[in-house]
């Protein structure tokens, strides 16, 4: 299986997962994630795919800080529904990620290790997703624009040829590229475009 080398730039989310210790499934339950995971089950690399693995990422990073996040603690709201728009492709990556499920997820077992209700969507919010470590019951905001990071020309050009069916297989390999360069410019610059990811801490109600 070979695919582009920025895959393997992209940064890694590591996480505990109690049920995953629980059961044996990973020594001391700890899971990492690479894009490349996220990419085989989405089946594909786009700026959607790739915001929503950036956007897992920088929640948790806010949300932990320097400790490891708990796979399973963690709660993701929505304003879309997940009808809407592209909102089911970026709730089924963040979902693989943090293992929250609105109801079809794992039940628990003896009332530990639930992963149901911890996924929820039509909220009043205004970004892109919220992120709430259930133990504690701090948030975070996050938001995402990828308009921030040009498209090409080029690019634009021939994804019209290809869907009216009249780019050569030359133009279309010039097109595969220049699609995965744009997405490897948002996972791995996005410190160099403002207003990419942004993520705002909830302050608590006193």
């Amino acid at each position: 299986m070979s695919y582009p080398p920025f895959y393997e730039k992209v940064e890694k989310i590591k996480l505990y997962d109690p049920l995953a210790e629980f059961l044996g499934s990973f020594d001391d339950g700890l899971i990492k994630f690479k894009y490349t995971n996220i990419v085989q089950m989405a089946g594909h690399s786009c700026p959607t795919v790739a915001g929503a693995y950036l956007m897992t990422l920088a929640a948790l990073k806010e949300l932990y800080k320097d400790e490891l996040p708990v796979r399973g603690n963690i709660k993701v709201e929505f304003k879309e529904e997940i009808e809407d728009g592209v909102a089911g492709v970026i709730a089924t990556v963040i979902s693989v990620i943090t293992g929250a499920t609105k109801s079809h997820g794992f039940k628990g077992i003896n009332g530990r290790f639930a992963r149901t209700s911890l996924m929820d969507f039509g909220k009043d919010i205004n970004s892109s997703a919220r992120f709430t470590r259930t133990d504690i019951d701090k948030s975070v905001d996050v938001y995402y624009d990828p308009s921030v990071v040009p498209i090409k020309e080029r690019q634009q050009a021939l994804f019209q040829k290809l869907n009216q069916k009249t780019a050569t297989q030359s133009e279309h390999e010039e097109f595969k590229k220049l699609w995965q360069e744009r997405v490897e410019k948002i996972l791995c610059d996005y410190d160099k475009y403002y207003g990419l990811i942004e993520v705002k801490a909830i302050e608590a109600d006193v």
